[in-house]
């Protein structure tokens, strides 16, 4: 379904489970940066009624997210931990076509946050299946649901607002790209890392 080029190594999820303080720090941060994602897309075309208001939901979602695991940090005891860069949006970023008219924008900016929910999707699904904390099973388990329908409604308002453009051209091409450079990811504790 997700279209993947490249499968995460099953070994990235012992790594996580390894130092659940870090996961659940890193992907509280992801959560906050999807609701702002989301947020500033808003901002950016809200001549689209729709896509507002699907962007509204996912931004009230993603940040119910970021509540949930900062909850599942505090039953353990621990502390939410500073933000850290993501290299992986970074360097997937850099696929995003600068200038250009508005539908270009607008469908390069969905099909990364497609590309992302994507990944995020895949990584969930490893860890409901992989880790043994069986609280954290369940809750990866739900998130990733969540996660691919983010990603579907992404991919959808993509081609709603293509205009001319090839959406699933362009889609393979980001496909492709995330293909290429996950290979250097998969290394660290971190959602994307």
């Amino acid at each position: 379904m997700l279209g993947l080029k490249l499968g995460t190594d099953p070994r990235w999820a012992k790594l996580a489970e390894e130092n659940i303080p870090a996961l659940l720090t890193d992907h509280a941060w992801c959560e906050q940066k999807a609701a702002s994602n989301a947020i500033s897309t808003i901002t950016r075309f809200p001549e689209h009624l729709d896509l507002v208001q699907a962007l509204t939901r996912i931004a009230g979602e993603e940040i119910e997210h970021f509540g949930l695991v900062v909850e599942k940090i505090q039953a353990r005891g621990w502390k939410l931990g500073f933000d850290d860069k993501d290299p992986y949006i970074g360097e997937l970023a850099k696929f995003i076509k600068r200038g250009g008219d508005r539908p270009a924008q607008l469908v390069d900016r969905l099909l990364l946050s497609a590309m992302i929910e994507a990944r995020s999707c895949e990584r969930f699904k490893m860890l409901s299946e992989r880790i043994s904390d069986e609280d954290l099973r369940v809750f990866y388990r739900e998130l990733m649901i969540s996660e691919a329908e983010h990603y579907t409604t992404f991919l959808g308002l993509a081609r709603k607002y293509a205009g001319r453009i090839d959406v699933d051209a362009r889609w393979a091409e980001f496909l492709e790209f995330e293909g290429e450079i996950i290979q250097s990811y998969g290394k660290s504790e971190t959602i994307h890392g």
